[in-house]
């Protein structure tokens, strides 16, 4: 197993997960979109559904022993990253509805969202979390911008822009784990 690349059940656990905050970015962009955009933001979540299940399927169907968080070094990291992520997502989260922007939690957790990504993708052998980490924070930016600048809700912005960056990437992921030899 080559150890700079993901395995079969890496990309399909990446799939998963990409897939399942897929459709969650999707629905928060449901909270106050243009009447419009409703359906697509729900077929966008079925179909990062659709993703995350199929992940899940090839995932754990694949042996265990090729993940890259198979030792306890990487695993380790792995906690580091997330854990330091939801204390960021979380304390921020926390300030604005203090002070009275709760508009704007969606676009703090979508920014720490976005730059965790990158100490990941050594951490999973993913190089794609790369791109999709900027793609992320971009998200994050537009939304920043298009909400203090327009009516346009910010939690729209980062469910369209999260979402759709996570699915497509879900996908990439899938695709990339059956690829590889089981």
């Amino acid at each position: 197993m080559d150890k700079t690349r993901q395995s079969r059940r890496d990309g399909g656990i990446t799939a998963l997960v990409e897939g399942f905050f897929g459709a969650a970015w999707f629905g928060w962009g449901h909270v106050a979109p243009p009447a419009w955009l409703d359906p697509w933001l729900t077929a966008g979540s079925v179909v990062a559904l659709l993703v995350a299940i199929a992940g899940a399927v090839v995932g754990f169907s694949s042996p265990a022993s090729t993940a890259a968080l198979n030792n306890r070094a990487s695993g380790r990291r792995y906690g580091i990253i997330v854990g330091v992520e939801f204390g960021l997502a979380g304390a921020g989260a926390a300030l604005l509805g203090v002070f009275g922007q709760p508009d704007y939690i969606p676009v703090w957790i979508c920014a720490v969202v976005g730059v965790h990504f990158l100490p990941l993708a050594p951490v999973l052998r993913d190089r794609n979390l790369i791109p999709l980490g900027i793609l992320v924070t971009a998200t994050a930016v537009a939304a920043l911008v298009v909400g203090l600048t327009t009516s346009a809700a910010p939690s729209t912005i980062t469910g369209v822009g999260a979402g759709l960056s996570l699915s497509s990437f879900g996908v990439l992921a899938l695709v990339g784990a059956l690829r590889q030899p089981r």
